[in-house]
């Protein structure tokens, strides 16, 4: 008798078109403030090998980036979600930096299961601690970047991203109606509607890279919605619009970048925020944005275990 095989969900590991959320873009007019809020403060690390004048900034967030180019200061029209360890680490860090920046919009505030910060410039940023259950297996990285969107368009926001750039996209319900984009191995884009009045669009933007690089281009392009022709390896769009009936939906400038981009998840450096001069221990100076091995499948176990 053959013995019966373990069966498995393999849809579960389907990811799409789209395998990495790289970065969001919003321009920032004082680099030494923004070296406090996401530095300092948040504990994040600034890219040593790339933007290093004083007209932008790259701040790596384990696998991903903040680009912050000096400008106008632009406002992410919802908030980028972070998963980062140690919350009693980072509110001590957010509490050491608030007097630096008490001329600006920067707060802080902790909640149940996150913290939740305002940058100097208005930017919203929820810190989570890991969870395997709801992010996977990161201690540090941008699971999720959420939109404000009017209401009624959620349903043809997931339909666009479904028939357009072909990555898994769903109606879910929470506090509200919410389209949920798969954009990366346990990241999404979320588009939340809402009844309150939305600012105009500031020219912020976010970064994907896609396996059919191509495929997209040539839809969005049959319907005009390219805007930018960068280079070889990455193109832009940013209307998003009913596909049935061709109304505009919303608005968020989207890089794609193509798997042969020179970029295309190069290593990113990411310090251990707890180590100091005080307290320097040698071997200690990087973090991995990865669980450790030790934990590689125990992660219900620990839940029932901390209940």
């Amino acid at each position: 008798m053959t013995p019966m095989q373990k069966t498995f969900d393999r849809a579960a590991e389907d990811l799409g078109n789209a395998i990495h959320l790289e970065h969001v873009n919003v321009t920032i007019p004082d680099q030494r403030i923004a070296s406090l809020f996401y530095g300092a403060g948040l504990g994040l690390t600034r890219d040593p090998y790339l933007m290093v004048m004083d007209d932008n900034m790259w701040m790596n967030v384990g696998r991903s980036q903040f680009h912050l180019p000096t400008g106008k200061p632009q406002v992410l029209r919802g908030k980028t979600g972070i998963v980062i360890e140690d919350r009693e680490a980072l509110l001590r860090r957010l509490a050491t930096v608030k007097p630096k920046l008490t001329d600006t919009k920067f707060d802080f505030a902790e909640h149940n299961d996150y913290v939740q910060a305002t940058c100097p410039w208005g930017n919203t940023i929820r810190l989570h601690e890991p969870d395997a259950a709801r992010f996977g297996r990161i201690n540090l990285g941008i699971p999720y970047v959420e939109f404000d969107v009017p209401a009624d368009t959620a349903k043809g926001i997931a339909k666009f991203y479904r028939e357009m750039i072909d990555v898994p996209a769903e109606v879910v319900n929470g506090n509200g109606t919410t389209a949920k984009v798969t954009v990366g191995k346990n990241q999404h884009l979320l588009f939340r509607e809402t009844d309150k009045p939305l600012p105009d669009y500031d020219e912020h933007h976010v970064q994907i890279y896609v396996v059919n690089f191509s495929g997209p281009h040539k839809r969005l392009g049959e319907r005009c919605l390219v805007n930018r022709e960068d280079n070889q390896y990455q193109y832009r769009f940013r209307d998003i619009t009913d596909l049935d009936t061709g109304k505009h939906l919303f608005t968020i400038e989207h890089e794609i970048r193509s798997l042969t981009h020179p970029m295309c998840l190069r290593p990113l450096v990411n310090r251990n925020p707890t180590q100091t001069a005080r307290n320097y221990a040698n071997g200690y100076d990087q973090v991995s944005w990865a669980m450790e091995p030790l934990h590689y499948d125990d992660q219900q176990m620990r839940r029932q275990m901390q209940q």
